[in-house]
């Protein structure tokens, strides 16, 4: 957004907390890219994702998926704890302000991707190869059936 403002560019994309605060900064929203994909596709624009290599052994793919959905299970359990946490990261946004973006990231999507989830990633995959974004043999696994 300092870019826009300053003059550098004549728009751009917003992200994290700024999908929040942009109008409070004077910006208008020209597209919202999330309700674009959905009436384009009818499936959810996945934003993010947690990695992992490919070649590790099965019972550490196993291991680490279990203790990151423990983990987004525990901040879903403990909100008031997990949102107290979070607000050494939230940039100056207000505790009310940042539990709604929290509230946007950290739900029952988060634990577990959907079956719908899941196909917007493959279009999404399968347009960025189209495209020529993506190389052919892009995809995405799942460590978790």
């Amino acid at each position: 957004m300092n870019a826009v403002s300053s003059g550098r560019f004549k728009l751009g994309l917003i992200i994290h907390e700024g999908q929040l605060t942009y109008k409070d900064k004077g910006f208008e929203s020209v597209c919202d890219l999330g309700v674009w994909w959905q009436e384009e596709t009818k499936t959810p624009l996945v934003l993010g994702l947690n990695a992992i290599r490919r070649n590790l052994p099965p019972e550490v793919l196993k291991e680490s998926d279990e203790l990151l959905e423990a983990s987004i299970r525990y901040a879903l359990e403990h909100r008031e704890e997990a949102l107290t946490f979070a607000m050494k990261y939230s940039g100056g946004l207000s505790r009310a302000l940042a539990d709604r973006f929290v509230g946007m990231y950290v739900n029952g999507l988060t634990q577990s991707l959907s079956a719908q989830g899941r196909k917007g990633l493959d279009l999404l995959y399968a347009r960025g190869i189209k495209t020529g974004l993506l190389p052919a043999t892009a995809r995405v696994e799942f460590v978790r059936g």
